[in-house]
């Protein structure tokens, strides 16, 4: 664990995985629901801004502009036309968490498609030339991402606890029956929420997509390590997924590297069981006033 390049790996990991956590953290205080598609969300929004770039010639501004406005939009239609009908018509949360889950699945084909399902290049909208550390190498998107997982982060803490907007949503989504009855308005609380979690997302697409490029493939487990990052490190603050992120990628670099890469799945599995069966409020728990 001495080797310095391999924490510049964990730090350029955990930031992305953070950020999706965040995505989740953000559908789940305003709507009180795991949105699963979070990962497909991030993914659409990098592999269409490469599609822009690579085969249109859209400078890489713009087509990030398009992949974030275009990530928004399916966050606000998926909460329109997918999650709110399934509730309105009484069938719980369980069918609209399989509607979601089929969501995924839908943004996933029609990316293939319409665009391919080859994999192709990253195009983040912000890069810095790589630089060496020490004796670590620093690659282009490793400043961009740990500024953009600071700004997010400090952002969502500010809105979420020191504005009347994040306050109702904080209310409302962690007690909707309260809520609605007394006439809290519900409905814009969960569309923000689903369009917030959509622009967090697009921009950790974005950025990570420009270290490995993108394809459809990386939805399901951008999904995945999204939602354990906000299970390892809980929902009892919105600093939390940065935690989890950053455990789950200390886990994602040194298990590999110790172990080998066909470890890494059963590693995860064996973490992802430890905190269900231990920890399953994260490590950062709720607070429960009484």
């Amino acid at each position: 664990m001495t080797n310095p390049q391999l924490w510049i790996a964990v730090v350029e990991n955990g930031c992305f995985f953070a950020l999706l956590g965040l995505a989740f953290y953000f559908n789940l205080t305003g709507a009180g629901f795991f949105n699963f598609a979070i990962g497909a969300i991030a993914m659409a929004s990098a592999f269409v801004g490469s599609w822009l770039v690579t085969e249109h010639g859209l400078s890489r501004p713009l087509a990030g502009l398009v992949g974030v406005l275009g990530a928004i939009l399916i966050g606000a239609v998926m909460e329109l036309a997918v999650v709110r009908p399934v509730q309105a018509r009484g069938e719980g949360e369980l069918s609209a968490l399989v509607a979601v889950g089929a969501s995924l699945f839908a943004i996933i084909q029609l990316c293939g498609l319409f665009l391919g399902h080859e994999a192709r290049p990253g195009q983040p909208v912000w890069t810095t030339p790589p630089f060496s550390l020490g004796s670590a190498r620093i690659g282009s998107t490793v400043v961009p991402l740990v500024a953009i997982t600071a700004v997010l982060f400090t952002a969502a803490y500010l809105a979420l606890q020191h504005t009347r907007l994040g306050r109702l949503t904080r209310a409302i989504g962690n007690d909707t029956e309260a809520a609605r009855v007394l006439g809290l308005p519900i409905n814009t609380a969960r569309l923000l929420s689903f369009a917030a979690a959509g622009l967090i997302a697009a921009l950790a697409g974005i950025t990570f997509a420009g270290r490995s490029g993108v394809s459809p493939d990386n939805a399901l487990h951008w999904t995945i390590t999204g939602f354990l990052a906000l299970v390892i490190g809980g929902t009892g603050t919105v600093w939390a997924p940065l935690l989890g992120g950053a455990l789950l990628a200390l886990a994602n670099v040194f298990i590999p590297f110790y172990f080998g890469g066909d470890v890494l799945a059963y590693g995860l599995v064996v973490v992802a069981l430890l905190f269900f069966a231990f920890r399953p409020e994260g490590v950062f728990a709720p607070r429960v006033r009484v």
